[in-house]
């Protein structure tokens, strides 16, 4: 090892020593100035807790860059076939609220930002998901309520004067429920239906090893037990559903609606989710939309 090193210092020192000042700091403010002087100033790769450390900021990262497209392939599926087939919105809800306490749990305690910020992304996008099911299920009026509670709650846990840290802790707890109870009616959606729908096996596959890396990087960067538990149990039950999503592959009713790009029938139901020409949008009206939305009901049922 003593060898290695001294190889790739010849070869890295040069570079490191003279790194750019704003791509230091950055890295010494990830790493800490003690990690930071050891692995990139002294290329020491065999300090065994700073590589750790590096490995897990790296995951990190990288979770928090996937997870601003994870849900896109779901959008796009959602859109193009203009139905919500195998997707269950109460599984959808129940996620964005735990995403919802998690974030507001995270952010008040300071936690470092890639131990959490896919929480944000992914909620964002979980919520247009469950307002195209709601408005596929024709049922649009009640998306308007579900992102007005969302809004309020969040402001509710955001300020100290509404929630106290004690009460916060208490609902950080319930998030890590929460976020395995979402996973239930989604197990059971596909069983009842006998096939994965809509539902993106992107999205899936992309949720299985997020959970996955989450555990290792919350055992490195976060001492909370509350979060490392909500993780695990996430990880099981998100294996759950991709043990689903190959079962099912060839199932008739496992959807190959394509989830790279928005066709142009999805572009028209784009724009009548966000409402054109002035025009109330979908989240407002329900009487015409019930002549022209699809429907996840099947025939001669």
């Amino acid at each position: 090892m003593e060898a290695l090193e001294q190889s790739l210092r010849s070869v890295l020192q040069p570079i490191t020593h003279n790194l750019p000042k704003p791509l230091s700091d950055t890295a010494a403010t990830l790493l800490g100035d003690s990690c930071y002087r050891s692995l990139v100033h002294n290329i020491n790769i065999s300090d065994a807790a700073c590589m750790k450390l590096a490995v897990s900021k790296a995951l990190g990262i990288a979770i928090v860059g996937a997870s601003a497209v994870v849900k896109i392939p779901q959008l796009l599926k959602l859109l193009n076939s203009q139905s919500a087939e195998g997707i269950s919105f109460l599984s959808y809800a129940l996620e964005t609220a735990s995403f919802l306490i998690s974030l507001m749990y995270n952010v008040r305690n300071g936690f470092p930002f890639s131990t959490y910020g896919e929480v944000a992304l992914i909620a964002i996008q979980n919520v247009a998901i469950s307002v195209l099911v709601l408005q596929y299920t024709r049922k649009a009026a009640a998306a308007a309520v579900f992102v007005a509670g969302l809004a309020a709650a969040g402001y509710a846990m955001y300020s100290d004067s509404i929630t106290s840290m004690g009460m916060l802790q208490y609902l950080q707890a319930g998030a890590g429920l929460l976020g395995v109870a979402s996973k239930v009616p989604q197990i059971a959606t596909i069983f009842q239906q006998g096939g994965t729908g809509q539902l993106s096996a992107f999205a899936v596959f992309n949720y299985l090893l997020g959970s996955l890396s989450r555990i290792f990087t919350t055992l490195q960067e976060v001492p909370d037990k509350l979060i490392l538990y909500g993780f695990i149990a996430g990880f099981t039950l998100n294996a759950i559903i991709a043990a689903q999503m190959v079962y099912y592959w060839d199932s008739p009713k496992s959807s190959a609606t394509t989830g790279t790009k928005v066709e142009s029938k999805g572009k028209k139901a784009a724009k009548q989710a966000v409402g054109t020409d002035g025009q109330a949008n979908g989240l407002s009206t329900g009487s015409q939309r019930g002549k022209t939305t699809p429907s996840t009901r099947r025939r001669g049922r």
